[in-house]
């Protein structure tokens, strides 16, 4: 087996790409760490990545409707909830903490129709593997 992966980008595409670049640079204040035009890379976090990606020109086109789910953990799940709130963001669900998974979290929804869930694990265990300190 090769080497070990060194990082991971996930791809959205969109009709209108500056209202979803405005939304994770201006909301979601994530550092594009590489702007191609058509193409932005945005770090999420370590070596995790988000690129948005103008669906006229990316390997895929901008669908009406999209089934990727992105997740973004977080220490302080409650202070998210409260910026976005704040922001005008598009919450689709209300913070909850979900007792049987120990899960604390909600979604929203970015300009392209992508869902964005800001969660925390709360099991030791897990908080461990995705909240490293």
């Amino acid at each position: 087996m090769p080497k070990a992966f060194q990082s991971q980008i996930t791809f959205f595409y969109y009709h209108d790409l500056q209202p979803a670049v405005d939304f994770y640079e201006q909301v979601m204040g994530l550092e594009c760490v590489e702007d191609q035009g058509w193409a932005k890379i945005y770090r999420t976090g370590g070596n995790a990545f988000l690129g948005l990606v103008d669906g006229s020109r990316g390997f895929f086109q901008a669908q009406e409707k999209n089934a990727a789910l992105l997740t973004l953990v977080v220490d302080d799940v409650e202070a998210w909830y409260s910026y976005l709130q704040a922001q005008g963001a598009h919450l689709l669900r209300e913070l909850k903490y979900h007792e049987d998974i120990q899960v604390q979290g909600f979604f929203l929804q970015d300009p392209g129709g992508y869902v964005i869930e800001i969660q925390a694990f709360l099991k030791p265990e897990l908080a461990e593997v995705f909240h490293p300190q």
